[in-house]
């Protein structure tokens, strides 16, 4: 048997009750950790809303317009327009005067309230209509986003995308889409069809004419 006692003063090295937790070591030089790149910045998408799941399309976009006041904005272009145009055509006989196909008995088919009949006098004007409708949409959208009647209501067209106003080429062919088919072809079931999508498309209240042009309605401050 050993007659080895352990000294007295400082316990020995290996004792374990001197032994500290392991402390994470830095990583050595030359780590890839060093050079790795930060993440990519976030990709903020139209008018700075994201494009990852879960983001809210409509972040950084101004306030969507209220239908009504749409409805009410393009009522008074409507108006603008429509009753100078029909003053200049009473000369030569008026510019809205239609009649509507009936069956023998003399009452209404159901179809009756989509269609139209023209003559040659009232599709001359007609057509006459169109190029203006077309041509003030074009020039007012593609000037500031505003027509006269967005104006009084404080309402502007943007590109879906930026925000910004819309070119040429998009007036022009938001203009078509909206008025072609009200003038030309059913001008009830068009409008019924519009004013339902401005009420129920997601997330940006969309017409049709809006979707073809890819832009939105949105409010202003002046």
């Amino acid at each position: 048997m050993s007659n080895d006692q352990p000294t007295s003063g400082q316990p020995p090295e290996d004792d374990p009750f001197l032994k500290k937790p392991h402390e994470p070591q830095p990583p050595p030089s030359g780590s890839p950790y060093d050079s790795a790149p930060p993440p990519p910045p976030y990709d903020p998408g139209p008018y700075g809303g994201g494009q990852f799941g879960g983001a809210d399309p409509l972040a950084g976009m101004p306030p969507l317009a209220e239908p009504g006041k749409r409805i009410l904005a393009r009522l008074i272009d409507f108006l603008i327009i429509s009753i100078p145009l029909y003053l200049i055509s009473l000369p030569w006989g008026g510019a809205v005067e239609m009649s509507s196909n009936s069956n023998s008995s003399g009452s209404d088919n159901v179809g009756d309230l989509f269609a139209q009949t023209y003559n040659g006098h009232q599709l001359i004007w007609s057509l006459i209509g169109l190029v203006v409708y077309v041509g003030y949409d074009t020039y007012f959208t593609h000037k500031d986003g505003r027509t006269l009647g967005k104006r009084l209501l404080k309402l502007r067209v943007a590109m879906l995308n930026d925000g910004s106003v819309p070119d040429t080429g998009s007036s022009f062919l938001r203009a078509v889409v909206l008025w072609l088919p009200a003038l030309l072809c059913c001008p009830c079931l068009w409008w019924l069809i519009n004013i339902v999508l401005m009420f129920t498309d997601k997330p940006y209240k969309q017409g049709l004419q809006d979707k073809a042009a890819k832009t939105v309605v949105v409010t202003t401050n002046n």
